[in-house]
């Protein structure tokens, strides 16, 4: 699923004119992947107005679970003077990505308030944070109930006093259907390709494909074995877990679909989208 469409150009072309490596051979799929998939100065925006408006006060700190590359906890540093965050993957080689192409990137004050921690969030010992969150469905790579339920509580506990939780999930009837779904973009196309769903246990399989306007491909540049969790069975596990006040939140679009990077909490979601993104946020 994409979250925004963010114009770059190219040139497959060497500078003697010729054709050089084809551009998916010189592609970098991390920066294919956070033009394509995220949009962490909105979603870093967004999330400090939710706390902001929720609890009264400004967020200082943020943990990004699943953080890959780290960008989204690069972009709440250099959103704020104050900000602390810390990042915590499994992949080491992505967080060596991010440490040499996103914290480096920042400003020395600022970089010195980012955290990359290789562990798995399960038993990660952090520092209380005002705010966690686990985006671009990462979350779903839990796929027994219990497992869930058990990171909702590890969430839970890592967070401080008046923290919150903020996740994201899609859905919609082409959710569960086996399709591909292409986005075009000025210099690549985005292929996000769901491979496979059973429906008794929920397993999915999708892959991110990316294709270039030389013809070239970088198939399977992602590829995820998740359990899709449906709206219900999230709230559910969040207040089982202790979380309160639960909000789901949509963005609003415009008469062709396209979104206007406005989101409301609805309590009932859309109707009649064959695709969706929500966000869901939730108290302590």
């Amino acid at each position: 699923m994409s979250k925004q469409k963010e114009k770059r150009k190219s040139n497959p072309r060497g500078t003697n004119g010729r054709l050089s490596r084809t551009l998916a051979e010189s592609a970098d799929r991390h920066e294919l992947y956070e033009a394509s998939v995220q949009n962490v100065v909105e979603e870093s925006s967004l999330i400090a107005f939710i706390f902001r408006q929720t609890r009264g006060r400004e967020a200082r700190s943020l943990r990004e679970d699943f953080c890959g590359t780290a960008s989204a906890a690069c972009e709440w540093v250099r959103q704020g003077r104050q900000r602390l965050a810390i990042g915590v993957d499994l992949d080491p080689d992505v967080l060596a990505w991010g440490r040499e192409h996103r914290v480096k990137a920042l400003k020395k004050s600022k970089r010195a308030r980012v955290s990359l921690i290789q562990s798995d969030v399960m038993t990660a010992d952090t520092p209380p944070a005002d705010i966690v969150v686990a985006f671009n469905f990462s979350y779903w790579v839990f796929r027994e109930r219990a497992q869930l339920l058990r990171y909702f509580r590890r969430v839970y506990d890592s967070l401080t006093s008046d923290g919150m939780f903020f996740v994201d999930a899609f859905g919609g009837p082409t959710a569960f259907t086996e399709v591909k779904e292409r986005t075009e973009f000025d210099d690549f196309t985005y292929v996000w390709h769901q491979a496979r769903y059973r429906p008794v246990t929920g397993e999915m399989k999708t892959h991110i494909h990316f294709e270039f306007p030389d013809g070239s491909k970088l198939r399977k540049a992602f590829s995820y074995v998740w359990r899709f969790w449906t709206l219900p069975e999230i709230r559910d596990l969040l207040q089982e877990a202790g979380f309160v006040n639960v909000t789901t939140w949509f963005e609003i679009r415009d008469d062709d679909g396209e979104g206007l990077g406005e989101w409301l909490p609805d309590p009932h979601g859309p109707i009649g989208d064959d695709a969706w993104i929500a966000n869901i946020t939730a108290e302590k």
